[in-house]
């Protein structure tokens, strides 16, 4: 939660009811897809298109999506390497994965968007911002930089080791968070992150519980990280508004590789969310929604009480 007294445009709900989700199937170039819409009942923004991170479907953004219909419809998806979308060879790039968003954006009516990111995702927004500039209004970028780091790629083998060996789940679900939240429990500044031990059980539960399909898909899409370059500015910097958010203890994305990618963006801001590190949309999910709801109003992002630091970011 916010600091007492401080106003929350996240905490503001919605007068009525949001609608059943609609959950349409789509195919890219001979791979399954879905989308998700659910419709806010008073919407004031354009609607919020969310693309998740590892193991993410479409389903689980749970209280982040309840509390952005009360500003705007969100839409999420399973593309090809996700949930229901079918497994997505490794060969293909976020070039392919953005193609497959503005399809399905397409078929479904939506002119124009905001986009917010999360991890992995973010790569797929980036790269639409770049490849389809229409569709994107502007765009938030959680737990991001623009290639993975030495020490990130190591941790990355193993696990890619774990799951070809189809090695004891404990270890698995233990090394993919430790990769996530930056170590165990005891690590150096763990007790600083808000909900930190909540959201360390719940991610090994999920990794414990996925399935061996989930845990194939999982292993090409990090491949895909690994042989692939995350975010390439080369093709064009995006020109909408665009914000880079990091927790300050994320190990995994550090805040200064976040910064260094917001400044490949004409219109870059770049904050740092106190008490978080690279799950800030599990950690801080009302002070997420907050400040996403202030950046795609237009509203300023400065001086909120729960951002370590918040700037304007010149390329």
């Amino acid at each position: 939660m916010t600091a007492p007294g401080s106003s929350t445009l996240a905490e503001r709900p919605a007068r009525q009811e949001a609608e059943p989700a609609d959950v349409r199937v789509h195919a890219w170039r001979g791979y399954h897809c879905e989308s998700r819409i659910v419709r806010a009942p008073e919407p004031r923004l354009a609607p919020v298109l969310l693309i998740g991170g590892a193991l993410q479907r479409k389903e689980e953004w749970g209280r982040l999506e309840r509390h952005l219909l009360a500003h705007a419809d969100v839409i999420s998806v399973d593309l090809p390497g996700w949930g229901a979308g079918d497994p997505l060879p490794e060969e293909h790039g976020s070039g392919f994965l953005a193609d497959a968003l503005a399809h399905m954006l397409a078929e479904r009516g939506l002119d124009r968007v905001n986009v917010l990111g999360g991890s992995y995702g973010t790569a797929v927004a980036y790269r639409l911002a770049q490849s389809h500039p229409a569709r994107v209004a502007r765009m938030l970028l959680l737990s991001t930089m623009e290639v993975i780091t030495g020490e990130a790629r190591h941790a990355m083998r193993r696990i890619l080791s774990l799951v070809d060996e189809d090695a004891d789940r404990d270890t698995l679900a233990e090394a993919c968070v430790s990769l996530l939240m930056g170590g165990g429990p005891d690590r150096p500044g763990a007790e600083a992150v808000q909900s930190g031990t909540a959201v360390r059980r719940m991610l090994l539960h999920r990794f414990r519980t996925a399935t061996r399909h989930e845990l194939r898909m999982h292993a090409a899409n990090t491949r895909r990280l690994l042989h692939h370059r995350m975010i390439d500015p080369a093709p064009g910097r995006p020109g909408q508004p665009v914000l880079v958010a990091i927790g300050e203890h994320d190990t995994f994305t550090p805040p200064r590789l976040g910064r260094k990618l917001a400044a490949t963006c004409p219109e870059g801001w770049f904050v740092e969310i106190a008490r978080a590190d690279h799950m800030v949309h599990l950690e801080r999910t009302a002070e997420v929604v907050d400040l996403a709801a202030r950046f795609f109003a237009g509203r300023p992002v400065t001086g909120l009480p729960y951002l370590r630091r918040a700037e304007r970011i010149a390329p």
